[in-house]
């Protein structure tokens, strides 16, 4: 008998512990979760939609680097708010001296101290401009202002004009870059973004310096720098340069 009721005492306190598990819980397995019955009487708080992925772009280097992109990210709305590039250049050889200003809108993906060593450059080419004036860089007043915005920023500054998303122009004393073409260049161009950017550098602030537009003047021609060439080149061969030869 002493035996039976040492076993006895021993059954007791298992059982008790089995008869207060937590409601919910069985023995040898994990919490159950509760389940909730919807109520369509009952208004629920929208659940937010989730972030847009972030684009992950790889930098980019040669000439597009030179021409002071970073990414391949175009934002169509930037700030609208300009910084002038610091720094200035003196006046690489005598001459009719004319000065510019170059100016980055805010938030874009690019380099704007290589950005305004790509615009002087060009300016100052012996087949640009540069034959007939020297161009000089400077903070302050320009006569010459040349501008990269986005795409949005570009179409408020440049109204009435029909940029039609991706264009440039002229407005006022500014040569507007259109950012996107900065970065796509133009198909006609044949993969020459270095060659289309000097185009549109050369082609906007020849309206500047008050040329107008003119025609292909044939099939197979050089096409000539105040030509509409992001509209197409009409027969003529792609030229970024108003002296080419």
């Amino acid at each position: 008998m002493r035996s039976v009721n040492r076993r006895a005492r021993r059954l007791v306190p298992a059982a008790l512990v089995l008869g207060v598990l937590p409601l919910g819980v069985v023995a040898g397995a994990g919490p159950v979760q509760p389940t909730y019955v919807a109520d369509a009487s009952v208004a629920r708080e929208p659940v937010a939609a989730p972030p847009a992925p972030v684009p992950v772009v790889a930098a980019v280097s040669g000439p597009d680097a030179v021409a002071g992109i970073v990414t391949r990210v175009v934002p169509p709305v930037g700030t609208g708010v300009f910084t002038v590039v610091p720094g200035s250049t003196s006046a690489p050889v005598p001459g009719v001296v004319r000065t510019v200003r170059v100016e980055v809108e805010d938030g874009l993906p690019i380099d704007p101290a290589a950005f305004a060593r790509f615009v002087m450059r060009t300016l100052n080419d012996p087949r640009g401009w540069g034959r007939d004036a020297t161009f000089t860089r400077t903070v302050g007043e320009a006569e010459i202002v040349v501008r990269l915005a986005g795409p949005d920023t570009t179409a408020r500054l440049c109204a009435p004009i029909d940029t039609g998303g991706p264009l440039s122009c002229r407005s006022g004393p500014d040569a507007v870059v259109n950012h996107q073409r900065w970065v796509e260049g133009h198909p006609d161009y044949r993969g020459d973004l270095t060659g289309y950017r000097r185009y549109v550098v050369n082609h906007e602030v020849g309206h500047l310096l008050g040329l107008g537009h003119v025609e292909c003047p044939g099939i197979g021609a050089p096409a000539p720098v105040m030509q509409q060439q992001s509209l197409g080149l009409l027969g003529c061969a792609p030229n970024p340069w108003p002296y080419p030869g």
